[in-house]
């Protein structure tokens, strides 16, 4: 008989919980390690697209997760100064091609969603971990009290600046973007009846973008405006930020984006960085998850999802293989890396359609909008069906391998790649003024290219919900 493997999760965000959630309904010991007094999340909005929506029902948690979501009537495309609709598209056939809704949660209620099945035992706060220590048949992590645990597996699910990334792959290099945000959280009380469609909205100018959606069932809306700067500031997203600022660099938009700052009491500032995306997740009995493994940029509001499906795979294949977790940690990058990897290059790619400087490049981006309709009825404005129609608990994904597929095996499966096949594409990581980075072509998942920086004078920024393209992740 299989022994049950132990697993320690490093972070307590949304990726952590929904691997702890995942490892739990498939009976296996999972306890959750986070340094602070209590789980929380900042104020602020996340969309989730047809494919995390996916996720969260395989976790039990579909019903729950809309009883607080809001489902938007359509998403909308518009101009930056006269707010003429440029693209526009009803969420309610991502029912039916992709198999679930498109919807927007407060982050704070998706935490608490994803919290609540677990156990009080199955989370540890105020643990903060100072290190770790992988090993062939188990690993060690060590905190700040001067305690240390042992597992069969330690999960890094400690977020952007994770110290399990560092320590087993040395520190990262983020560059800034030349992109800083503004957010807000405004409750419907406080805007003008009218003012804001039941849609998620995306309005699209020289050198910088607004997204804006409902969040906790309509009674909230969130917005994130992102704009090309040469000033510099850090990642946090705690920063608080002035209303004149915020005023001033968006005083030429139109009137009803300003009266909709106007609304908020409270506003937070960051900058954009990005990463290269890592080629491999697992050291010994080490591996990684969520933002620890592949942090994105929101530009397809891929952030939250990605972690929530590693979660979800991660369990699946330990608990397909107790009795060999270096095979099923294999596997898990395997799937997992192939997928995200294109993720992240896809946001970064997305990052100049939304910016672009001049009128006659936005003329040619809105034209090419309005053909996809009738040319690429997937149904999105970025031809991310590849994203949304994803299921992750689709058997085909647990499929048995190879234990040693060779270099290239992947081509032509799917995500369901080999990891290693990756480690040796290189892709410099310009920055975004410097143009797009090329996608593996449609239809063709698995097949990668080396990317090459192209010239362009366009500048830009966005994300969300395909087509929107700005929610924080």
């Amino acid at each position: 008989m299989a022994r049950t493997p132990k697993i320690a999760i490093i972070g307590g965000g949304i990726a952590g919980l929904a691997a702890a959630v995942a490892f739990h309904r498939r009976g296996i010991d999972a306890t959750i390690y986070e340094q602070a007094p209590e789980l929380s999340e900042i104020g602020a909005g996340v969309q989730m697209t047809p494919n995390a929506m996916k996720a969260l029902k395989s976790l039990g948690l579909e019903q729950a997760a809309m009883a607080v979501a809001f489902e938007p009537e359509s998403q909308v495309l518009r101009s930056w100064k006269s707010g003429r609709v440029i693209y526009r598209a009803p969420v309610s056939g991502f029912r039916e091609r992709s198999g679930a809704p498109g919807c927007s949660f407060h982050r704070a209620d998706l935490l608490s969603i994803l919290a609540a099945p677990l156990p009080a035992s199955a989370v540890q706060l105020n643990a903060r971990c100072v290190g770790v220590e992988p090993g062939t048949n188990s690993a060690v992590a060590r905190f700040a009290d001067g305690t240390e645990i042992a597992a069969d597996i330690v999960v890094g699910a400690d977020g952007i600046h994770s110290l399990v990334r560092t320590q087993l792959f040395g520190a990262d290099q983020p560059r800034f973007t030349g992109c800083m945000c503004w957010r807000g959280l405004v409750p419907v009380d406080r805007i003008p009846k009218g003012l804001i469609e039941r849609s998620s909205s995306n309005w699209m100018g020289p050198h910088g973008h607004v997204v804006h959606y409902y969040v906790r069932r309509g009674e909230m809306v969130n917005f994130v405006a992102i704009h090309d700067t040469d000033e510099w500031t850090e990642e946090s997203w705690i920063r608080e930020a002035s209303r004149d600022e915020l005023m001033a660099t968006y005083a030429k938009w139109n009137p009803r984006l300003l009266r909709l700052f106007e609304c908020s009491d409270r506003y937070f500032k960051w900058g954009l960085f990005d990463r290269e995306p890592l080629s491999r997740w697992t050291e010994g009995r080490i591996t990684l998850l969520g933002d620890s493994a592949h942090a994105t940029l929101p530009f397809l509001a891929q952030g939250a999802a990605m972690g929530i499906e590693d979660g979800c795979a991660l369990a699946e294949l330990v608990a397909r293989q107790p009795d060999d977790l270096d095979e099923a940690l294999r596997r898990y990058e395997a799937l997992r890396v192939p997928r995200t990897r294109r993720a992240v290059l896809g946001s970064r790619e997305r990052a100049k359609l939304n910016h672009l400087p001049s009128r006659w490049a936005r003329f040619k981006r809105d034209v090419e909008y309005l053909s996809r309709r009738v040319f690429y009825p997937d149904g999105t404005a970025h031809r991310v069906a590849w994203l949304y129609g994803y299921d992750i608990a689709a058997p085909e994904h647990y499929a048995p391998q190879s234990p040693s597929p060779p270099p290239g095996a992947g081509e032509g499966r799917g995500e369901v790649g080999d990891a290693r096949a990756l480690a040796s594409t290189h892709l410099t990581l310009p920055s975004l003024r410097d143009g797009p980075l090329p996608l593996p072509p449609e239809g063709r998942r698995g097949t990668w290219r080396r990317a090459r920086p192209h010239n362009s004078t366009s500048g830009g920024m966005s994300s969300g919900m395909t087509p929107l393209i700005a929610s924080p992740p």
